[in-house]
């Protein structure tokens, strides 16, 4: 695991993402922003199309955006291993399992860390930071 804060001189991408359910289960959605230098924030919502719990919605929603990022990146020819990135989410659940603070108990939510977790080593460098719910909500203006 390679997390940290990013270092000095690296190029910083900062994904910000919210998932949710209406009703827990409930039909889940998602929103992310991918931050990449030199380029225009891109800002997209997710609607599941399936019932999950809100910490699966989060989960899909962040690796969304992953496989959504490592695709611009490779579509542009840049290696991922260039790049440190910087997450935040309002889920202090995401954040304390994928920083290890956590154990991730749930079977359900077992693959989506392990994926995750994936995705993330692919970057040089990596972090997550908890911010209440109206700072993230800020990003997408709701």
């Amino acid at each position: 695991m390679k997390t940290g804060q990013p270092q000095e001189g690296r190029p910083t991408i900062v994904v910000i993402f919210d998932g949710g359910s209406q009703g827990n289960p409930g039909p889940a959605y998602g929103s992310y922003r991918l931050e990449i230098p030199d380029r225009p924030p891109v800002v997209q919502r997710i609607d599941f199309g399936e019932e999950l719990t809100n910490n699966q919605a989060e989960y899909r929603t962040l690796l969304t955006a992953l496989y959504v990022l490592l695709a611009e990146l490779e579509q542009n020819g840049a290696s991922p291993a260039s790049f440190a990135v910087s997450i935040m989410t309002d889920s202090e659940l995401v954040a304390h399992q994928l920083s290890g603070k956590y154990k991730v108990r749930h079977p359900n939510l077992q693959p989506l860390h392990r994926e995750a977790m994936s995705l993330l080593d692919r970057f040089a460098q990596w972090s997550i930071t908890w911010r209440p719910r109206e700072v993230i909500y800020s990003y997408f203006g709701h």
